[in-house]
């Protein structure tokens, strides 16, 4: 068995995760790699919704019975955990949503719509990067559409870094919102936050981090990211699906005007007008995913209770491994950063001239999960001249067994198409 120092406890962390003990295809124990996209849940969390629907349904905040008070007191302290986890100056920064695309439309609509000085217009400038998910490309392509705002965006470098290099020409005084994901979805990139932040911050622009794929990870501080806006979703992180967070500073809540009406999110509503709660809750209209932040809420104390410093380490040594490991096989070309330094866990390839999808559904046969397409982040793909990619993702249980699965399983690969 391979010794790799740094490694978590992962024989014990897998007993947590009933899907890990699946077999598929007459047998063959699965390897999950694909991460990126979802990961697998604890029994921990299973079992807080299973006890929330069985001893706790009903809806929050409106009735005064015993099941009402519980439903809402589990949810708000959902908002409270997760509010710890990133270290939120206040729980009422924190709103609930039903994914990350979710809270950056969110964003986007409300600059749409604000007053000055927060208004996005035909007079000022959206900056984005070719890096992004499509969730943090569309949304401001969308609001550019409509208020004639100019978008821009940081191009890629060979090795899959941001272009930096002309930064004072991209991010101006008309700049009015910078967004952009903290590690790359596709190519695991780490981004320099502090560099574009003080630049953002010269200009007055607002800052909007994606880090969807950052707060599963790694420690996530968002007094420390000194960003204005941040976006995450639960189900990357042990969570369910149907949960997502978007963290905003206090001050901008309150001068924000809402983008979903309904239920909830008012205080009072005459035929003539309304007026709105104060944040969170002015965002969060209507009956929201209260047993999904039940299952927040037990995944953020899941992974707290390991600790995300050491998952991070975990999660390093792992993916430095699984690097040097790829190395070895011929014809494998690294989409993006081909060292394990200022990476996250997440690593895209493609093989010779087999297509990604064929490399995929092969690997499927060994037992292999992986990720196959362009992975919602087409630009990239179209930068270095590829139709998709194959990508790996690693996470708290995955293991050096798992990889030296994957390097087999693609010598496979590549013996059966010759």
């Amino acid at each position: 068995m391979t010794h790799i120092p740094g490694l978590l406890d992962t024989e014990a962390i897998r007993k947590d995760f009933p899907l890990l003990d699946r077999q598929v295809h007459e047998g063959k124990k699965i390897v999950y790699l694909d991460n990126a996209a979802t990961s697998q849940k604890p029994r921990q969390v299973l079992d807080a919704l299973n006890a929330y629907y069985e001893r706790h349904n009903a809806n929050v905040h409106r009735g005064v019975h015993v099941l009402a008070e519980e439903a809402t007191e589990l949810y708000e302290g959902a908002r409270d955990k997760v509010a710890a986890f990133i270290n939120a100056p206040s729980r009422d920064e924190v709103i609930f949503t039903k994914n990350a695309s979710e809270s950056l439309n969110l964003v986007a609509n409300m600059l749409g719509w604000a007053d000055e000085p927060y208004r996005v217009d035909h007079e000022t400038e959206i900056v984005i990067t070719e890096m992004e998910h499509h969730s943090n490309i569309v949304p401001w392509q969308l609001l550019s559409q409509r208020t004639g705002a100019k978008l821009k965006w940081f191009g890629l470098t060979d090795d899959g870094r941001l272009d930096l290099s002309t930064i004072d020409e991209v991010i101006t005084d008309r700049t009015k919102v910078v967004s952009f994901t903290l590690v790359s979805n596709l190519m695991g990139t780490i981004n320099p936050v502090e560099t574009i932040i003080r630049r953002a911050q010269e200009v007055g622009a607002l800052v909007v981090i994606d880090a969807s794929q950052a707060a599963p990870h790694m420690v996530l501080d968002v007094q420390a990211l000194q960003a204005d806006f941040v976006a995450f979703t639960g189900h990357k992180m042990c969570g369910p699906t149907g949960i997502g967070v978007l963290w905003g500073r206090q001050e901008l809540l309150e001068d924000l005007p809402p983008f979903l009406g309904g239920g909830e999110m008012i205080e009072t509503v005459s035929m003539h007008s309304s007026t709105y709660a104060p944040a969170p809750h002015k965002f969060e209209a209507g009956t929201p995913p209260i047993a999904q932040a039940v299952g927040l809420g037990a995944a953020v104390d899941y992974l707290t209770a390991i600790g995300m410093d050491k998952i991070a380490a975990h999660e390093h040594a792992i993916t430095e491994y699984a690097v040097k490991r790829l190395l070895e096989v011929p014809d494998l070309r690294f989409i993006g950063p081909s060292t394990a330094e200022d990476r996250g866990a997440t690593i895209s390839f493609t093989l010779g001239d087999i297509h990604p999808h064929d490399v995929g559904q092969v690997l499927d046969e060994q037992g292999i999960a992986v990720r196959v397409g362009h992975h919602c982040a087409r630009p990239v793909c179209l930068r270095y001249g590829i139709p998709a990619t194959t990508r790996a993702s690693f996470y708290l249980y995955s293991t050096p067994a798992e990889v030296d699965a994957l390097v087999e399983g693609l010598e496979y690969v590549r013996n059966f198409f010759g």
